[in-house]
Formats: structure tokens, C-alpha cells, sequence
């Protein structure tokens, strides 16, 4: 069941990257993601109190708490860099190396949880990486185009936003182990809100949120519902299976994601992007294998 749910997750962000693309378009990074999170934390509080898992949060333990606070945390420290690249890079671009947070979270599960290490898992870690490579390449560069400093922006945010993504399904995992899965994603969606919103009085963003136009509202609000069903199958799927697959089978939204981005955004893949992605795939197909 816990596959299916991991599954269904990668659906559910994959939709979420072009909702938020739309979304973030006109609207500053840092008050787009607090302005999603609010929604977040509603839909995931509306289902805790509809599984009825409020009644057990006093019985949650220190290390619990402290673990799905740090991974609140570092979710809010990735969602900042990622809708950041967003902002400023091409989605099929800035989605593959920040799922490239697979490879990475694969190798902490095995050397942290100390996870089982498999053939499969190999070829998966070896095969995404190539993928994720490939799908990232530089174009060529004309002398129109932005200084190479601001054009590189993006991939720093989304490097950072893979780093942080990495350490939340770590940190999470092990958070979770003891907590409803829907209560464990209502407290650290709580952690992220904090930290958006303090970012965003720091930075004096919030005095934006006045020129917010209406479709710009509708797309954010639409992909934090999406992110909402998403975080809920897969720290469900991170609690029930195995960390070192959950994630890559979640990250397989990148494929939903650019193909969303080919056929509503415009946005052009080129053969290696093609070969790249075909790779990502085949190396999370590979970790199904026993």
C-alpha cells in the first residue's frame, strides 16, 4: 500500500511544480510559499481532525518533536530556494535537480537508517544521477542572454532546495516513527509557516500581498491543495515503507512535471533532456526491483 501512496504523492507534486510556476510568476518567491503553506496547514489539520489523531499529540515524545520540528524546518529552508529557482529558471530545468534529492536522501537512509544496500539501489543512485545530469546541461549561451552569474541563479537555489529536501525526508522519517503520519505532516507544515512568515515580515515582503492578482490567488491556492495531498500520501508512505524507495518513487512527479511544462508552459526539451529523463525513470523503476 505504501508504494501506491508514493505514487499517488509524486502525482499530486508534479501538478503542484506548474500550479506554482503559474502562481509565482508575478508574485515575489518567499510570499508566494507563505501564502501556499497557510492552505497546506489547513487541509492537513482538516484531516487530522477528520481521522481523529488530534486526541494523540500529547502522547507524542521529545525526540519526535524535535525530529519533525527540524524537518518542518528544513522543508521551509528547501521551499524557499526551490520557488526561488522557479521564479528564475525553466520548470523542466530547476524540477530534476531538485528531485536530484533522491540520490542523496538514498545515500543518507543507508548510512543514517541504516537501510538495506541492494544492486537495485545502486543502479538507481548511479542511473538518477546521470539522468538528472543530462536534463541540466548547459545550453549555449547568446550575447543577449543575462550575465552568466544571474542566468546560474537558479541552479544554486536548486541545488540548496535538493540539500534541504534530502535532510526533511531523513529528519522525517525518523520524526514519524512513532506519530500518526497526518498529525506528524499538520506540526511540521505548523514549523514551516512559522519560518515563512517570519521570513517574510523580515524582509517586509507581506506589504506585496496588496497587488496580488486574482489569478496569481487562485493558482497558489490551487497548489497548496495539491501539495496538501501530496505531503499527506507521502509521509504515510514514508512512515509504512522504506525511505531509499518512498522518495525516488515520489520524485518520479519530475516526469509529470515536465511533461506539464511542455504542453502548457511551452517549454522545449531537447534529446539529452529527453535521454536524461528516460534515465531518472528507469533508475527509480530499478528500486522497485526485490
Amino acid at each position: 500500500m505504501w508504494v501506491v501512496l508514493a505514487f499517488c504523492s509524486a502525482l499530486f507534486a508534479g501538478v503542484t511544480a506548474i500550479l506554482a510556476k503559474i502562481g509565482v510568476k508575478k508574485v515575489d518567491s518567499m510570499l508566494a510559499t507563505a501564502i501556499r503553506t497557510i492552505i497546506i496547514l489547513l487541509f492537513s489539520w482538516l484531516m487530522v481532525l477528520i481521522a481523529g489523531s488530534w486526541k494523540t499529540i500529547y502522547g507524542i515524545d521529545r525526540k519526535s518533536l524535535v525530529f519533525l520540528i527540524l524537518s518542518g524546518l528544513a522543508t521551509g529552508a528547501s521551499w524557499l530556494c526551490y520557488f526561488k529557482a522557479l521564479q528564475l529558471g525553466d520548470v523542466n530545468k530547476v524540477t530534476p535537480i531538485d528531485k536530484f534529492s533522491t540520490v542523496l536522501t538514498m545515500v543518507l537512509a543507508i548510512i543514517i537508517l541504516r537501510e538495506p544496500v541492494s544492486s537495485a539501489k545502486l543502479t538507481g543512485i548511479v542511473t538518477i544521477t546521470l539522468g538528472t545530469y543530462l536534463m541540466v546541461h548547459k545550453k549555449h549561451v547568446s550575447t543577449q542572454q543575462p550575465t552568466a552569474s544571474f542566468s546560474n541563479a537558479w541552479l544554486v537555489y536548486a541545488l540548496l532546495s535538493a540539500l534541504f529536501a534530502s535532510l526533511t525526508a531523513i529528519l522525517a522519517k525518523i520524526g514519524i516513527a512513532n506519530v500518526e503520519s497526518n498529525l506528524g505532516t499538520a506540526i511540521r507544515t505548523a514549523v514551516v509557516l512559522m519560518m515563512a512568515w517570519l521570513m517574510v515580515l523580515m524582509t517586509g515582503k507581506y506589504r506585496e500581498i496588496k497587488i496580488i492578482d486574482k489569478k496569481s490567488w487562485i493558482f497558489l491556492c490551487l497548489s497548496g491543495v495539491t501539495t496538501g495531498l501530496s505531503w499527506l500520501c507521502y509521509f504515510k508512505a514514508l512512515q509504512d515503507g522504506q525511505a531509499s524507495i518512498v522518495v525516488p518513487i515520489d520524485k518520479l512527479s519530475v516526469v509529470i512535471t515536465v511533461a506539464f511544462s511542455y504542453f502548457f508552459l511551452k517549454e522545449k526539451l531537447d534529446i539529452k533532456s529527453i535521454v536524461g529523463l528516460m534515465l531518472i525513470v528507469a533508475g527509480t523503476m530499478s528500486l522497485l526491483i526485490p
